[in-house]
């Protein structure tokens, strides 16, 4: 029940903010910044959101980086029960593990949590690859709890 739900709430979004940001800790942070306050603005709760795009940008930043090229933010809201995050990035030949396989990073390494965390946050999320060289990772979040 809920694919069919998610698919039909993705064919028209109510609300959409879509922005090119640079593969930058900036643009990063700047994902972040925005997702809060578009998120504040359409009355709709940021924390999660905000955590979610965090790691999904810096994930764009540092490991689908490509000289020259931004990554793209999509926030989209489907009737005002599902939030979809869509973080796009041109290095689709290095997709993220799928979901459910994303494993512990090893005592004392500084970083390799940030799909832990969205896995924890997300009620779904997933990768779509293409069109080449482009590889789009989304989170979605179910509003009417």
């Amino acid at each position: 029940m809920t694919e069919e739900i998610t698919r039909t709430e993705h064919s028209t979004p109510a609300r959409q903010f879509t922005v090119l940001l640079s593969p930058t800790r900036r643009g990063a942070r700047l994902a972040r910044l925005l997702t809060t306050a578009h998120l504040g603005d359409w009355g709709l709760p940021a924390e999660s959101a905000a955590h979610i795009v965090a790691e999904l940008a810096a994930n764009a930043a540092v490991h689908g980086r490509v000289p020259g090229r931004d990554f793209r933010l999509r926030l989209a809201v489907h009737r005002d029960v599902l939030l979809r995050i869509e973080v796009t990035d041109c290095r689709g030949e290095r997709p993220p593990p799928a979901p459910g396989t994303v494993g512990a990073p090893a005592d004392g390494a500084e970083s390799g949590r940030g799909l832990l965390i969205v896995e924890a946050l997300a009620d779904r999320w997933g990768v779509d690859v293409g069109p080449v060289p482009r590889k789009t990772v989304w989170a979605e979040l179910d509003l009417a709890r």
